[in-house]
């Protein structure tokens, strides 16, 4: 049976929570990737995604102005929009289960933990990955 640990990306890129929001978008477009987890040393505390990202900077507060929008990502920090104490698998999850929780709540990533430190990032893309390597019946 595959697991979590099967699967998951091992030291998945993350940020503290006092980094300025800037700084995660350059992480996301640097590692071509969605999700950036928000740590304290080795202990989870938060994810921030694109889609988290994106509902910061185009509140309707702010104008359609790019200059508006570039002080937003320099005035905001991670922890402004961060997810807390987000849901989470460990290296033991059964991949069917990390496909029943990533549908269940519509997430793109779980966050991998084990002995409350974080150890991987698991995905959608991680599972889509896998299933592409299941050969087509024979007809």
């Amino acid at each position: 049976m595959l697991t979590t640990n099967d699967l998951m990306t091992i030291d998945p890129e993350t940020v503290t929570a006092d980094v300025p929001l800037r700084e995660v978008v350059a992480v996301m477009n640097r590692a071509n990737i969605r999700q950036v987890l928000v740590v304290d040393g080795k202990k989870l505390v938060g994810i921030v995604t694109d889609r988290d990202v994106r509902l910061a900077v185009n509140s309707p507060l702010t104008t359609e102005e790019p200059l508006q929008r570039l002080e937003l990502l320099n005035g905001f920090k991670a922890k402004d929009c961060m997810t807390s104490n987000p849901r989470c698998v460990t290296p033991e999850t059964p991949i069917h289960k990390v496909a029943e929780l990533l549908s269940m709540y519509k997430f793109g990533a779980l966050p991998v933990v084990k002995d409350d430190a974080l150890v991987g990032i698991i995905t959608v893309t991680d599972l889509l990955n896998q299933m592409a390597l299941i050969p087509e019946p024979k007809s």
